[in-house]
């Protein structure tokens, strides 16, 4: 009996000592993971390479991601006029989602559904309605700025309904938005578009946007995204002038390499979208140090950085000589780059 005792005894102890183990590896991994996060290289640290890569730049270039989504409603043109039209700052660079309908227009939205920007739940009746699955007119019922909330807390769109709805605040088609920064800038606005539709549907996108940049005479101005490989493959394989960036896939082989320094690397385009601190912000790996910027300098890559709101990371990104920076809030950052 007393040998039994002692039996489960040690068992206690032994699984004690695991949990133990596997908290403290937990703890420590947590940490140095946040020392990284939290790491600063020096700009004293950069190299400066010879390259013929148009992308990468002597001064930063200021993205408005989703249009500037932090000021107002993402992706309207609401928030694209605030952007192009206001006084109080400017930026260089329109990044925005597409997604394809169900009658083959392009659409700006970033979600996958209309849940999250819209008041499609009480329009539609339903859930989770995605963009293949309505018509472009069906989709200009919809408020886009009704979940909208400020940096006060406030939701001023949000009562507006039916005929109430401003053009400004209704779903919006890539043709339109394009005509309208055309006009308003001519050639000097770059664009980053990610077409967020996978395989038959994101080539057929990818189709469709590459003729309207080639009609508009933009194509050179315009880095091209998606997360799906087969997406990336396809424009490569079809539309090789057409500049992309990397996927996430590449984006970890391109971190690996950094890291050891591999001489064999090859980059699979010739701009690296990143964020700044992976996989959270402050919990994470700092992927703006002087290692990884000049690693991709060295190897002919750009490096834009996505998706910065806080100020002090922003004035380093800029000390650092990211090539773009991609924020909600254009205007903080014009601030912290003129300042």
């Amino acid at each position: 009996m007393a040998e039994t005792k002692t039996k489960k005894s040690n068992k206690k102890k032994t699984k004690w000592i695991v949990l133990a183990i596997v908290v403290l590896l937990i703890v420590a991994l947590a940490t140095v993971m946040t020392v990284s996060g939290k790491h600063r290289s020096t700009p004293d640290q950069l190299q400066t390479y010879e390259t013929d890569n148009k992308y990468i730049l002597q001064e930063t270039d200021i993205s408005g991601h989703r249009s500037g989504g932090g000021i107002e409603p993402e992706e309207t043109m609401l928030a694209f006029k605030n952007c192009a039209e206001n006084p109080a700052f400017s930026i260089d660079v329109f990044e925005f989602d597409l997604h394809i309908t169900k009658d083959k227009q392009l659409i700006l939205l970033h979600d996958d559904t209309l849940d999250r920007t819209s008041d499609s739940v009480e329009v539609f009746g339903e859930k989770k309605v995605r963009p293949e699955n309505k018509t472009y007119e069906e989709l200009r019922t919809l408020n886009m700025g009704a979940k909208f909330e400020n940096e006060d807390g406030e939701s001023p769109y949000a009562d507006l309904k039916g005929d109430e709805v401003p053009d400004d605040l209704r779903i919006l088609k890539l043709n339109d938005i394009l005509d309208y920064l055309i006009a308003q800038g001519g050639g000097r606005y770059k664009y980053i578009i990610e077409i967020k539709n996978g395989d038959d549907l994101g080539k057929e996108g990818v189709d469709i946007l590459y003729n309207t940049l080639i009609e508009k005479g933009i194509l050179e101005n315009v880095v091209f995204g998606t997360f799906h490989k087969e997406v990336s493959a396809y424009v490569d394989e079809k539309y090789p002038d057409l500049a992309r960036s990397t996927s996430i896939p590449e984006v970890v082989n391109f971190w690996k390499a950094a890291l050891k320094d591999d001489p064999n690397y090859e980059p699979p385009c010739n701009v690296l979208q990143i964020p700044f601190c992976a996989p959270y912000k402050n919990l994470g790996f700092n992927l703006a140090t002087a290692q990884m910027i000049n690693y991709a300098h060295k190897h002919n890559m750009a490096v834009q950085y996505w998706t910065v709101n806080d100020e002090e990371d922003m004035k380093y990104l800029l000390e650092m000589g990211a090539d773009c920076i991609m924020t909600d809030y254009p205007d903080k950052l014009y601030n912290v780059k003129n300042s």
